[in-house]
């Protein structure tokens, strides 16, 4: 009896035993959740109590790389979507244009007649796969933006994507092609990155989505040759539409007269080269310049098929005579003011003019057609003309915006700090906090576009659309008359960006 005594208060001992280490077990885990509680109130505290970022001055101009004006003598410009800003309307013209087109003269079912224009559906900046047929956005790292991906207007699930590419990285031969000067024939992949390709991407994506879902067996690439084809077949319609009818398309820009005299009284010279035809071109400078357009500029080149005027090193340049409409056939053995000129390459220009390297400012909307070889082969000094800023800085000026902006970097840096507990309580704490990130990275997403998000962020990265921005233009802004808030002296300076590696040594 006294044997099961002592066996009893051993029991009893190893089950009070027992039951403290299992209350202690329950506290310690009970303590190190409510430590990760705690650490969230208190920067969800810290982040209420911030001050909100100022706002963005949406008529700024921006600087990538340092440029001093006092050094430019030259004052270059490209006309569409540069001198001249298109109003929704032209979107809606050159979409119905190309619809047109593809029924009459490519055969494709008149039902598609009734593809109507979808405004806000596409950004500048986005890829086309022309072998899969699917339009997605990628980032500087060529990483794919999940939620960003359409085949038609059908988005593709992270996992479709996956099972589609094997990869979320792209191999950059598949994006740019085997060559330095990679065209549409030899990638298979093709970057839509200027303003007028974002009808292109719309008819593309509601022809699409039309062939899926009356199963028609289709060629993707047949389907983008024969729509590229269209919109740029219609651009000489466009043009005669326009020009009858310019306030209806381009925004009148008061500032453009007061920008030119600006300059001029600086004693710079001025010069327009622009693929558009000069009738086209006329006729929106007389509405925003006034009839004298002309006087302002020391050079211009119409129809001059850039990319090709930068990169063909021989292609005579031709005199075009305003009266008869035609090019005459003389020799040009120099430029003179009040000439317009047609073709030729930026050799014959800066042969016959002495215009050279840093004293040349050249401003465009395109990244690559406008802007990379002039700075890559010629040092000129580049600017960017990029209208959506007005609606992008318009979106980061939005205090919801910023709320959650700072909310997302305050609650990634939580995310980081703890990621690394073991515990299975804790992580379930950590997948509720991912959970919100990601809801908070597509409310962001959201109110720049829908589909595809900003033109210059995927969710944290820069677009790749902003890496090839960002090489080629020293200057950027919305709007060319915002340089009338700069003095023609002024020297724009880019801001120290912080290095991953120097975060944490600077005030951020």
């Amino acid at each position: 009896m006294f044997l099961c005594k002592v066996i009893s208060k051993c029991t009893l001992r190893l089950l009070l035993k027992s039951r403290f280490h299992r209350k202690q077990k329950i506290f310690i885990r009970l303590h190190s959740t409510r430590r990760l509680e705690e650490a969230y109130k208190v920067v969800k505290t810290k982040c209420q109590s911030k001050k909100l970022p100022k706002d963005v001055n949406p008529r700024a101009v921006f600087a990538c790389n340092e440029l001093d004006l006092k050094e430019v003598k030259v004052y270059g410009f490209d006309y569409d979507y540069t001198l001249a800003c298109y109003k929704p309307s032209l979107d809606y013209l050159l979409y119905n244009l190309g619809r047109q087109t593809l029924i009459e003269q490519y055969k494709y079912p008149p039902d598609i007649k009734n593809l109507e224009y979808r405004p806000g559906f596409a950004v500048r900046g986005l890829h086309y796969d022309i072998e899969k047929g699917i339009l997605l956005k990628l980032d500087s790292f060529l990483q794919i933006q999940f939620g960003a991906v359409y085949k038609g207007l059908t988005p593709l699930s992270n996992e479709e994507v996956l099972q589609i590419y094997k990869n979320r990285i792209i191999p950059i031969a598949y994006v740019e092609g085997h060559t330095k000067n990679a065209s549409d024939s030899h990638t298979k992949m093709v970057q839509l990155a200027d303003l007028f390709s974002v009808p292109e991407m719309c008819l593309i994506c509601n022809v699409a989505d039309y062939f899926e879902k009356k199963h028609f067996d289709y060629h993707p690439e047949i389907l983008f040759r024969d729509i590229k084809s269209s919109i740029r077949n219609s651009h000489p319609v466009m043009h005669n539409i326009v020009a009858q009818n310019v306030s209806e398309y381009i925004e009148r820009n008061d500032k453009l007269r007061q920008f030119f005299d600006r300059l001029v009284q600086a004693n710079k010279k001025l010069f327009l080269v622009t693929n558009s035809p000069y009738g086209f071109v006329n006729k929106g400078m007389e509405f925003m310049v006034g009839k004298d357009w002309k006087e302002y500029f020391d050079l211009v080149i119409v129809q001059a098929r850039k990319p090709r005027f930068f990169t063909d090193l021989s292609r005579p340049i031709r005199v075009y005579d305003e009266r008869s409409g035609s090019h005459i056939w003389d020799r040009v053995t120099k430029l003179e003011k009040g000439v317009i000129y047609y073709e030729g390459t930026v050799k014959q220009l800066q042969d016959l003019t002495g215009w050279r390297g840093h004293q040349v400012l050249y401003f465009g909307d395109h990244p690559y057609s406008d802007l990379a070889d002039v700075t890559l082969e010629h040092g000129w000094r580049t600017g960017a003309i990029i209208t959506e800023l007005t609606h992008e800085i318009a979106t980061l000026n939005n205090p919801e915006f910023k709320k959650n902006a700072n909310w997302l970097q305050m609650l990634t840096q939580l995310i980081e700090d703890h990621q690394d507990c073991e515990d299975p309580d804790e992580q379930k704490i950590l997948m509720k906090w991912m959970a919100e990130r990601d809801k908070l990275r597509n409310d962001i997403k959201y109110v720049f576009n829908e589909q595809f998000g900003s033109v210059f962020r995927t969710y944290h990265n820069p677009t790749y659309f902003s890496r090839r921005l960002f090489r080629f233009a020293d200057i950027y802004t919305s709007n060319i008359a915002n340089l009338l808030n700069y003095s023609v002296n002024h020297t724009f300076y880019p801001r120290r960006g912080v290095m991953p590696h120097e975060y944490i040594s600077y005030f951020v």
